[in-house]
């Protein structure tokens, strides 16, 4: 096998893929809650996608992505057998998985793979794991076995009732939080306003909330400021100090406005097929 190579190719809701590259160094050194930066080809887009499952010794990493833009469109349309151009990984802390004694890990939407590795690290270390997870539809929900395998309860909530409980997330949260008072840790990751509610759900009862911000990012290692968040009323980047932060301490507000910022820009390039990058090259007349 080549380096970066795709092996394993499903689409496993709308617009959503699965892809298993086989990155030995990379998979060697992967701990749950990590990221990559992967490019599709030399002049692509840096696209950061959360490690969703990872096989040290085979030496194989697994993401999970949804084709919302020209980049992750391009990056859908690969097969098994070509490569990538580049990946760059593992980035960002490692979650912290020890000494946890119940744990419920909140997944929405495609966040539930990034939140597996995570809880299924807690749950080797001990912890005793609810998932509850959620999608707008049933033909939207991911990784409901992956969860359910390492889960002590699982509970699936629907915003249509086409699977599972009719609900938001939040609102069996909120039930477990009453019944189980010695609850130690919240994990959430997904859409920013459900980090949010998830957070503002947990902090009557005291609960440490750990979020995964999906911020803007580029380069991935602190320089360029793109994925600059607001943490307790300071500034961090998330691609180096998190990606995950205290979600009682997130300016959700700052960033969901940030996560919009080129919302035009990104459509254009998805308009434009045939774009091709200008930048630079008035200069290189001179």
């Amino acid at each position: 096998m080549k380096t970066y190579e795709i092996i394993h190719k499903k689409q496993i809701a709308e617009r959503v893929k699965v892809f298993v590259l086989y990155a030995p160094l990379i998979a060697k050194h992967c701990k749950p809650g990590q990221f990559l930066i992967v490019m599709v080809h030399e002049n692509g887009e840096r696209i950061p996608l959360t490690i969703a499952d990872f096989a040290s010794e085979e030496g194989i990493v697994e993401i999970v992505f949804q084709e919302v833009g020209k980049s992750t469109v391009q990056l859908g349309a690969l097969e098994p057998g070509e490569c990538l151009h580049a990946i760059v990984g593992p980035l960002g802390h490692a979650s912290e998985i020890a000494g946890w004694n119940k744990v419920v890990a909140v997944g929405g939407g495609i966040g539930v793979a990034p939140v597996y590795p995570i809880a299924r690290g807690c749950k080797e270390m001990g912890s005793r794991v609810t998932s509850i997870i959620g999608a707008r539809s049933r033909d939207l929900l991911i990784y409901e076995e992956k969860m359910r395998a390492i889960s002590d309860e699982l509970v699936i909530c629907t915003d249509d009732g086409s699977y599972g409980r009719q609900a938001m997330v939040t609102e069996p949260l909120r039930e477990l939080l009453d019944a189980h008072r010695d609850i130690d840790l919240c994990l959430a990751i997904g859409p920013a306003i459900m980090m949010k509610s998830v957070a503002e759900t947990t902090r009557p009862f005291g609960v440490k909330t750990i979020v995964s911000l999906n911020s803007i990012m580029i380069d991935g290692t602190g320089m360029c400021g793109g994925c600059r968040v607001s943490v307790g009323g300071k500034t961090y980047f998330a691609c180096v100090d998190g990606p995950e932060f205290d979600g009682h301490q997130v300016d959700f507000e700052l960033l969901m406005a940030r996560q919009g910022m080129y919302r035009d820009e990104e459509k254009t390039a998805a308009d434009e097929s045939s774009h091709a990058c200008r930048i630079g090259l008035e200069q290189n007349k001179l």
